[in-house]
């Protein structure tokens, strides 16, 4: 029997990952962003106006209690067709790309290739927080380098810094559906024993490592909490890589990183959000602004 589905559209600046990990709905079975329009997707039969109650909420806790929100049903066919239409390869940098697995991409030289399909645990690489932090990899991987994702989603991060030539590289997330659709992800792109994954939190995995790069791409709460882990690794000398800063937000996470140990280095800044780059504080001896 054909399953009905429930469309919402949102229009807000806010990652889909970081929306979804604070829903925690484990009925949403589909979801796609394209700039600030999200889409979310529910089985008609799993939806009520309860749901809608749970997004304002957490829209909300993000500074978007006005974003725009339309519900709309859908049978099967249209779901399937909308969610192939919308989907496109990405290519981010010089040559990273990014492709669903129904859509073939052209490869140049020396490009990378990850099939990725969209699901509940995000990024994509659509996304500002997630694309900056790619093109650094781009910049930064040479080769041999050892990784560690914090708040991991979709394994994205990690998986295009083994393809740039990193060594291994060691995710941790703490949602256990997150890290299902990871796993689905590490298998469909051939990963093997260089990639592991860690249902978690970075507590969990203090001490397992000395990573060359350490990835951070969360929401400023998080950032914060996790503000004197994440900086002992820049001072045992990781380099230290952040996203999911709002532009006014940026101050304040710097201070809370310095006041631990981890300077600033320097920064990148896409549609209203910024990354930071932070090392021990003698790397950073002339590092301005």
């Amino acid at each position: 029997m054909a399953q009905n589905w429930i469309d919402v559209t949102i229009q807000a600046d806010i990652d889909a990952g970081e929306l979804l990990g604070a829903l925690s709905d484990p009925f949403v079975q589909g979801a796609w962003q394209d700039g600030p329009t999200m889409h979310l997707y529910w089985p008609s039969d799993r939806w009520s106006a309860d749901h809608v109650a749970a997004l304002r909420a957490v829209l909300q806790q993000f500074g978007e209690a006005a974003a725009e929100v339309l519900v709309q049903s859908m049978p099967d066919q249209d779901w399937n067709r909308q969610w192939a239409q919308s989907v496109r390869p990405i290519r981010i940098g010089r040559r990273i790309v990014i492709r669903p697995s129904w859509e073939q991409a052209v490869l140049q030289p020396h490009d990378i290739e990850i099939v990725l399909d969209p699901k509940q645990a995000f990024g994509t690489g659509h996304h500002a927080t997630t694309r900056m932090l790619l093109e650094w990899l781009e910049e930064l991987v040479h080769g041999g380098e050892s990784v560690l994702d914090v708040g991991s989603g979709s394994g994205i991060l990690a998986m295009v810094a083994l393809r740039l030539g990193a060594a291994s590289a060691l995710e941790v997330e703490c949602d256990p559906v997150a890290v299902d659709c990871a796993r689905d992800y590490a298998q469909e792109n051939g990963f093997g024993h260089e990639l592991q994954l860690v249902c978690g939190t970075l507590s969990d995995v203090a001490g397992s490592s000395r990573p060359h790069l350490v990835l951070a791409n969360l929401d400023r709460q998080t950032l914060l909490l996790l503000c004197d882990e994440l900086a002992e690794y820049a001072t045992h000398g990781a380099r230290l890589l952040l996203s999911g800063i709002l532009l006014d937000q940026e101050q304040e996470i710097l201070e809370a990183f310095s006041n631990a140990g981890a300077m600033f280095s320097q920064r990148r800044e896409q549609e209203g959000w910024v990354a930071l780059e932070l090392l021990m504080g003698e790397s950073c001896e002339g590092a301005s602004r």
